[in-house]
């Protein structure tokens, strides 16, 4: 897969737009809800300090609140991770304006895949690699609150991920009357959403109650003549109140997309090339560009009995069925979430929160595949054999039907994920008394995460059979189904936390202390062979009898070097079993003071860990057990957080200036045509920055929202990325350099206003300049000298000079993505004045309002692809990396009938 209710204010306007920035919320689980008691906020401006929807409660973090208010003023279904973009710190790209076909996170500098999302409690990122997926989240009309803690996480977090932050959705509790709510919405690209939520309100005296929903959107996607966006989701939440506050809760979640691919193209503007999604073709230069097309409909070539058959010849369209556009992300994924509270006695209370979790879903696309047996012996002898070899399925039998085995064939050979997830979070509060709480909580969590790459046939006119060919997988010639990849991986968490929680001096100062010990367990499982370091497997699915073959003729061997000590490997490593274990103690430290009645000062400190995601655990296999390569050491980080805020009755303002110290952090070098990853430790980092916003209501109908944040990064080292012939190793030079991916910088407003039954509000963001390399260099094409680089002889002692500098290679994008605004309109309608009630209304968005052109999202790779000639001391550059286009102005209208 490429780049794969608190704040309702009544009489407030604005309380629709901007609850943002540090504003009251609910943490994720039930037990961080009890905790953080004295955030509640009842809804009005009594008791509590609120201007324009914004409320700036007495916490230590650096936090930050969306309520339902703001959310169901996006666009109809719009992914929350879209919403969260008015959040001081975080920037988001969006692959479309409707929030169904993906999108790229980044909070504080931190990319999405370091960032913990949980949903009511439940971990959403990917038990493998960490992955966020945006346009899998639940509808925006049943989210209650999302809030946002910016570079540190709950104590009873269930994270594996979190060194940057966490993003938590809390869906609505059901309503105590019965009452209906139907939306349906059209507009640009073809789009249809429908929503439909039936509120049964109370069923028995002791409030019994739920609510169930479905939805169903469909659109074009807005760059090319194919892709297609098709998503349904279900939900469905009981709630059932006990004596006091306390309860049982039951919530289930379905969602099913069958979208494809689109609008990733290489980031290069050869004025040779043309627009296009394919490795030979370029990304736009401008609006006008952003449309392209690609080869369809087509045919795939007719088989002739004793030809040697191609995939695609040109007569029929070179390249129909294997377009990155026409590649299928399909997903099936669901939850179910139990939320509860028991009160023990007086001062005891206990919450627990289990849920089990469910993932089908692949991303990839198609390989040339090879109906002929292939040799696997690299010396003079021959041994044919069928397999998963290099790449590419061989089939060892006739596969297109024309009755010999001569031909090549276009197969489908997506990554398929299957998932199991159980979880529990668990939490016991004391309230010694009133001004000292204490808590201790148990959190488990176990992902079966079983990871294959079965193979399936395409029609004639190149569509997919079966978007999942892991449900009847292609078979070789034995018997066995072909597959890219084989594994089998327990992500297992026992976590133990504890927090106090103590107010002193009259309540002005509040301190809060927190131990988070987690222990991580990966049980790993690889039953293919691994062939190199960046990954490459040699599958032979369940042909247990070639494993044996083919270990005699590429044994795994491994040398030292006596002088060094450096450690090589030739030959593949061996199908096998590795059971790798990470722990750490994490403090979690902070206070609140009350300068005065209005102004507080915060901080606080905390500990985050991301441990290695499988993929680079399992290309770490290709190094021997007990060696330093073959444990990848966990990203780590040091996060403080410091600030002011002002809080009046007309004017709230918070700024915040935050440190993070990050340790270990890996950098990837994706390659989207082999579809692999090499990951290498980039060392210490340092990320630091301010964030800041002001909300002011200077009259009851207009109010004002304006936030911003400057962020730099700087890593300390350069990076190892390779080695001469000699053992001396080259560099990419990162040192001094700032992270790629994030923007330097973001700042924007949003202002709202009513005036009788119309509501109007705009809201815009400027996105700084962004890297797209850590090495902070233009994209290049031709050859250069990297650095350290020599010229070696191929003698078993080789002569190593300075190498011959080749000619200068040639530009063909700059060292970063432009800046760019994003301007969004939303208007609405309120119909009661034709005698219909409050709640039933018109609603106008219109996203990317000027039709801005910006470079959408990528995330940070280390540096540009590169072959290195050890003979010659010369690098070759490879493919740039490939980058979204941004999402063009779309206007969409809803209409909402709620009874």
């Amino acid at each position: 897969m490429r780049i794969n209710s608190a704040l309702t204010t009544a009489a407030s306007s604005f309380a629709i737009g901007v609850a943002a920035l540090s504003a009251p919320a609910f943490a994720q689980s039930t037990g961080s809800i009890e905790f953080e008691k004295e955030i509640i906020v009842t809804g009005t401006r009594s008791g509590t300090q609120e201007v324009a929807g914004v409320s700036a409660p007495d916490t230590a973090k650096a936090k930050a609140v969306l309520t339902q208010e703001n959310i169901e003023r996006q666009n109809p279904g719009q992914t929350i991770l879209d919403t969260i973009n008015q959040i001081p710190g975080v920037s988001f790209q969006n692959n479309d304006a409707y929030g169904s076909s993906g999108g790229t996170l980044n909070i504080r500098g931190f990319s999405a895949d370091r960032v913990s999302l949980t949903f009511d409690g439940v971990p959403l990122n990917d038990s493998g690699n960490y992955a966020v997926y945006s346009n899998q989240q639940i509808d925006p009309e049943l989210i209650e609150q999302v809030n946002v803690n910016l570079g540190t996480t709950d104590v009873d977090s269930p994270t594996a991920s979190a060194a940057g932050g966490t993003v938590n959705l809390r869906t609505k509790r059901p309503d105590r009357d019965f009452g209906v709510m139907l939306s349906g919405s059209a507009g640009q690209y073809d789009f249809m959403r429908i929503f439909a939520k039936v509120e049964t309100g109370d069923l028995t005296e002791s409030g019994l109650r739920a609510w169930f929903a479905m939805s169903r959107a469909t659109n074009d996607n807005p760059f090319n003549n194919y892709g297609k966006v098709n998503k349904q989701q279900y939900n469905a939440r009981i709630y059932l109140p006990l004596a006091g506050d306390d309860f049982i809760s039951l919530a289930g979640h379905y969602n099913q997309n069958r979208n494809n691919f689109f609008g990733s193209l290489p980031l290069r503007l050869d004025a040779t090339r043309t627009v296009g999604s394919a490795s030979i073709n370029r990304y736009p230069a401008n609006s006008d560009e952003r449309k392209y097309l690609i080869n369809y409909p087509c045919l795939l070539d007719t088989p002739q009995a004793g030809v040697a058959d191609s995939p695609a010849p040109a007569v029929l369209g070179a390249s129909c069925g294997t377009e990155f556009d026409r590649r299928y992300n399909p997903s099936n994924t669901g939850n179910i979430r139990l939320s509860s509270r028991f009160t023990l006695s007086d001062s005891l209370v206990l919450t627990v929160d289990p849920s089990y979790q469910y993932v089908k879903a692949n991303g990839g696309g198609t390989v040339t595949g090879r109906e002929a047996l292939r040799d696997i012996d690299p010396g003079a002898g021959v041994t044919n054999v069928a397999g998963y070899l290099s790449g590419a399925p061989v089939f060892g039998r006739d596969v297109n039907g024309d009755g010999d085995i001569l031909d090549t064939v276009t197969v489908l050979a997506p990554s398929q994920t299957q998932t199991h997830r159980i979880g529990v979070i668990a939490g016991l509060r004391w309230e010694m008394d009133e001004h000292n709480t204490f808590r201790v909580n148990y959190t488990f969590d176990r992902a079966r995460h079983r990871q294959t790459g079965e193979v399936g046939l395409l029609q004639v006119n190149g569509e997919p059979f079966d978007v999942f060919p892991v449900n009847a997988g292609e078979k070789d010639v034995t018997g066995a189904v072909l597959q890219k990849r084989d594994r089998l991986s327990l992500a297992i968490l026992h976590q133990f936390s504890a927090e106090y929680r103590g107010e002193f001096m009259d309540e002005r100062l509040v301190v809060t202390a927190g131990l988070r010990a987690p222990f991580f367990k990966r049980d790993l499982t690889n039953n293919c062979f691994t062939s190199s370091a960046g990954g490459f497997v040699e599958c032979f699915g369940t042909n247990t009898a070639l494993n044996t073959t083919a270990a005699t003729l590429n044994p795994y061997v491994v040398t030292t070097n006596a002088t060094t000590g450096a450690i090589s490997v030739t030959g593949w490593a061996p199908p096998q079993n590795r059971v790798l274990n990470y722990k750490k103690i994490l403090p979690n430290v902070g206070f609140v003071f009350d300068i005065t009645e209005n102004l507080s000062l915060f901080g606080n400190f905390s500990q985050g860990i991301s441990v290695p995601g499988t993929d680079n655990l399992y290309n770490a296999f290709y190094f021997p057990a007990g060696t330093a390569r073959a444990k990848p050491t966990p990203e780590t980080t040091d996060n403080f957080d410091a600030g002011l805020r002002y809080r009046s009755g007309m004017v709230q303002a918070q700024v915040s200036g935050f440190y993070n110290q990050f340790h270990d952090r890996l950098a990837s070098a994706y390659d989207p045509e082999i579809n692999q990853t090499v990951y290498r430790n980039l060392g210490n980092v340092k990320k630091y920055g301010i964030d800041g916003s002001l909300a002011i209501e200077p009259i009851e109908n207009v109010s004002l929202y304006i936030f911003g944040s400057v962020m730099k990064s700087k890593i300390r080292d350069n990076i190892a990325v390779g080695e001469n012939r000699d053992g001396t190793p080259i560099y990419a030079l990162t040192a001094g350099k700032r992270e790629a991916g994030a923007p330097k910088y973001t700042f924007g407003a949003s202002l709202r206003g009513s005036l009788g039954p119309v509501d109007l509000g705009i809201t815009a963001k400027r996105t700084g300049e962004r890297y797209i390399y850590d090495t902070n260099e233009a994209t290049f094409t031709g050859s250069f000298v990297p650095e350290g680089a020599k010229a070696c002889t191929t003698a078993a002692t080789p002569v190593c000079t300075t190498p011959v500098a080749p000619a200068a290679a040639t530009q063909v994008y700059n060292t970063s993505a432009p800046a760019y605004w994003l301007v969004n309109l939303d208007a609405r309608l309120k119909l009661g004045f034709l005698g219909l009630n409050d709640q039933t209304f018109l609603q106008l968005n219109v996203y990317n309002l000027f039709d801005q052109y910006y470079v959408g999202g990528f995330g940070g790779n280390l540096n540009q692809t590169q072959t290195f000639n050890q003979t010659t001391g010369v690098s070759s550059y490879g493919n740039p990396g490939f980058v979204q286009i941004g999402a063009p102005r779309t206007i969409s209208g809803t209409v909402v009938f709620k009874f």
